[in-house]
């Protein structure tokens, strides 16, 4: 029976070294470490925060290999095998699943802006080559489509390895429309808004937040599957506080730097970005002051998982 995914999976940075030549394997560990501690369920890389245009071949190996072998099954470990031309993204499936991932996930071709029928062929092809379960990855800002609810029925019903999705279209309404289209056979991951998402029946969270603050966005999806609306409720409000930092930088500063630079402070060191991402070295003081503002607030994110945490344990 496939394994079933649920909960807050952290989209994993890729970590490192100093110079940014080479996947630093003994970060990726020490952070798999922490990822398990926290408890989270599960773990995404060679996503978008992972940097994954910027790997070779030989470096998606690595990642991987160290995952899966370091995770042991203490936690699922989905790999991200997209690309542009197909032939590459059915290998990079298709190794996944030699190396023992338990899942992939996988957005549209990117750059071509294809059609439906091509989306279509692209995912038969990755279906035809493996058997692992795939989350289709429904994301308008990176891959210029934007999979409708219909499209993703259609992919739904024709093949058994597509039984989840990564819903990150920024409308919110998507969700109750793709589970409503597949007859509920589709689970849907939030890519944006969890807490509404699951109101609106998604039934996990591809978590970015999860590369800094991993315990309290995975007890956030735990309060939400308890009922506690409200707690949870109030741990996205923080985390969007942070969100709105970050936004309020330069658009190409993006999340991968502050991602890495937000872990560090948390004893995580994974090295900076790659290019032609702008590295958080160069931001100079206005990095540091809006890490600074960040991390004022991971201390009320904290002192609020203290006052959770002990409700919990009271009842």
């Amino acid at each position: 029976m496939p394994k079933e995914f649920r909960g807050s999976y952290t989209v994993a940075v890729t970590p490192f070294t100093a110079d940014g030549r080479d996947v630093c394997e003994g970060s990726l560990r020490a952070f798999i470490d922490w990822q398990l501690e926290c408890k989270v369920p599960g773990i995404i890389v060679l996503g978008t925060t992972g940097e994954f245009l910027t790997l070779t071949p030989e470096e998606r190996r690595t990642v991987v290999e160290t995952t899966v072998r370091h995770v042991d099954g203490r936690m699922d470990v989905l790999v991200g095998t997209m690309d542009a031309y197909t032939p590459r993204a059915v290998g990079f499936s298709a190794d996944a699943q030699a190396q023992g991932a338990d899942g992939l996930m996988i957005i549209p071709p990117y750059y071509y802006t294809p059609t439906d029928d091509e989306i279509f062929e692209y995912y038969r092809a990755i279906c035809d080559a493996v058997t692992l379960p795939i989350m289709v990855y429904n994301n308008p800002v990176t891959s210029n489509r934007d999979m409708s609810a219909k499209l993703v029925g259609k992919l739904t019903r024709s093949f058994e390895n597509i039984r989840y999705i990564k819903e990150a279209s920024m409308d919110v309404a998507r969700v109750y429309d793709v589970i409503e289209e597949t007859g509920g056979v589709m689970n849907v991951f939030a890519g944006e808004r969890p807490v509404e998402s699951f109101l609106l029946g998604a039934v996990g969270y591809v978590n970015p937040y999860g590369n800094y603050l991993p315990y309290a966005t995975t007890r956030m999806w735990d309060l939400l599957v308890e009922g506690r609306i409200a707690e949870a409720g109030h741990i996205q409000r923080l985390v969007h506080k942070v969100d709105m930092i970050i936004a309020e930088g330069h658009p190409t500063y993006g999340h991968q730097c502050y991602s890495k630079a937000l872990a560090k402070a948390m004893g995580y060191p994974v090295g900076d970005v790659r290019p032609p991402l702008t590295k958080f070295s160069s931001l100079g003081a206005e990095g540091e002051e809006r890490l600074a503002k960040m991390l004022v607030i991971f201390e009320e994110i904290d002192a609020l998982m203290v006052d959770i945490d002990a409700r919990s344990k009271a009842a």
